[in-house]
């Protein structure tokens, strides 16, 4: 262990003991979570080198909550759906849930088209394809009949190791309507079951708020890795500037703007101060880079501070994280597509970007919500759209620094499906969007009105609405 290592560790764990005393006086959560966003970017840049004995502690919350992804699903569907009474309502959630994460997806394709084009991403840009080696890449790609087939679980114990979302919805829908099924002639059968699985939900939930109130200590480190790592690449990152800028722009453009009108005209939310409850979601995947692994705190967010219901919450951003994706499914890949195009003087006509903004939305099926996901996207429309797959190898030293802008997107734009969807279905609860209420379903639990209170973290008195004794 260097001198600089033992430093950098120090820094790092008096700046843990700052976070801690500032979380014990009730500072709000969310600017306690961009304040070590902050600090984590000054530990990057002055122990650029030396974080080996930083970097555990971000990896270490990002296993933490991978692990608890796959049960949180399992028992959210099965509780809710348990909870129904009937299948009917499933149906109309599934189609909305699935249109509306395609349809946000179909205008990050739109919108990173137009700003593709209308710009000339990759016009008078020096690229050199021979000297790059795609065989790696040449692995990742799957035909589509295969990631179809993929979705039904064959193992569902293997596809829980593996966070394989799908078969784990899949599965868990199974269950929940056999036991719909058998509850209509035979209740009390099944009422232990329905019993296990709702104190098991109780349980898992309360594991999710200990996990959560880790963000800022995980934010730090994470934020401080991924500095240092980009600085290191900084020579090879300038040539792609205008690749990097463009996607961080189409993402924070369709993630703040569009879905805020979405949300106004569709949602009739208050798109300011829903982006204010996300806050912590969208600095999870912004610094851990995973869909996946921030879904615990997505849900957790829907339920307790928007007024989205367990059954919902709990359906449509799970989907989220393998349908849609527009982040990594509808901006990355375009962007590449026409920074090739352009770069390479390829002479396109508008049926081939009509094609290409099909393949945008037809591999937003089925992808994965962990790092990574956008490679794999971009190789896969890349090669459907006849492109050379160097276009990806040359873009990678800017693909990790893009993925913390295309994450946050991806995660915002799955909360908002969720929302719209609740509205829709006309159970949004406007009294807990607006702090005065405690959701039905979070029993046993207490949080503060104000979206800057970490959940789960504390148990404060719940407001007590006008009108209401307490």
């Amino acid at each position: 262990m260097g001198g600089y290592d033992v430093a950098a560790l120090l820094v790092t764990l008096g700046l843990f003991a700052g976070i801690y005393v500032l979380g014990r006086v009730k500072v709000n959560f969310s600017l306690l979570t961009i304040g070590a966003l902050a600090l984590g970017v000054g530990v990057g840049v002055v122990f650029e080198g030396h974080l080996d004995y930083v970097e555990p502690v971000g990896k270490v919350y990002l296993n933490l909550l991978l692990a608890i992804v796959a049960p949180l699903i399992m028992v959210s569907i099965l509780s809710s759906i348990t909870s129904l009474g009937t299948t009917a309502q499933l149906r109309t959630i599934g189609a909305r849930s699935v249109g509306w994460l395609l349809g946000l997806n179909a205008l990050a394709v739109l919108l990173t088209l137009g700003l593709a084009l209308e710009l000339g991403l990759g016009e008078g840009a020096d690229i050199k394809l021979g000297e790059t080696n795609t065989s790696a890449l040449e692995n990742i790609k799957k035909p589509f009949s295969e990631v179809f087939i993929d979705f039904f679980p064959t193992n569902i114990v293997a596809d829980i190791a593996e966070t394989n979302v799908i078969p784990i919805i899949l599965f868990s829908v199974m269950l929940a309507v056999a036991y719909a099924l058998v509850a209509e002639k035979a209740p009390a059968t099944v009422a232990p079951f329905k019993g296990f699985i709702d104190a098991l939900r109780e349980i898992i939930y309360r594991a999710v708020g200990f996990v959560i109130a880790l963000t800022p200590y995980a934010v730090l480190s994470l934020t401080a890795v991924a500095t240092a790592r980009a600085a290191g690449q900084w020579s090879q990152m300038v040539s792609l500037l205008g690749v990097l800028g463009l996607a961080w722009f189409a993402c924070f453009f369709h993630a703040y703007v569009i879905n805020s009108v979405l949300l106004r005209v569709f949602g009739d939310v208050n798109p300011i101060r829903f982006f204010r409850k996300m806050v912590p979601a969208q600095l999870t995947a912004f610094t851990t880079q995973s869909s996946a692994g921030t879904l615990p705190v997505t849900t957790r967010l829907l339920r307790e501070r928007i007024g989205v219901p367990s059954d919902i919450a709990g359906f449509t951003a799970p989907l989220g994280t393998t349908i849609g994706m527009p982040g990594c499914a509808g901006v990355w890949p375009i962007l590449l597509a026409v920074f090739g195009v352009n770069a390479l003087g390829i002479s396109w006509g508008i049926q081939d970007y009509v094609v290409l903004v099909l393949l945008g939305v037809i591999v937003s099926v089925g992808t994965a919500g962990v790092p990574g996901t956008a490679t794999i996207t971009a190789t896969t429309v890349l090669t459907a759209a006849g492109l050379p797959l160097e276009l990806v190898a040359i873009t990678l030293p800017v693909s990790m620094v893009a993925d913390m802008a295309r994450t946050l997107d991806n995660v915002t734009s799955a909360a908002v499906a969720a929302t719209i969807v609740a509205r829709q279905e006309g159970r949004l609860d406007d009294a807990v969007f607006d702090g005065l209420v405690v959701p039905d379903d979070i029993s046993g639990e207490l949080i503060d009105s104000d979206p800057g209170v970490p959940i789960g973290a504390c148990a404060l008195p719940t407001p007590t609405p006008q009108g209401a004794t307490a």
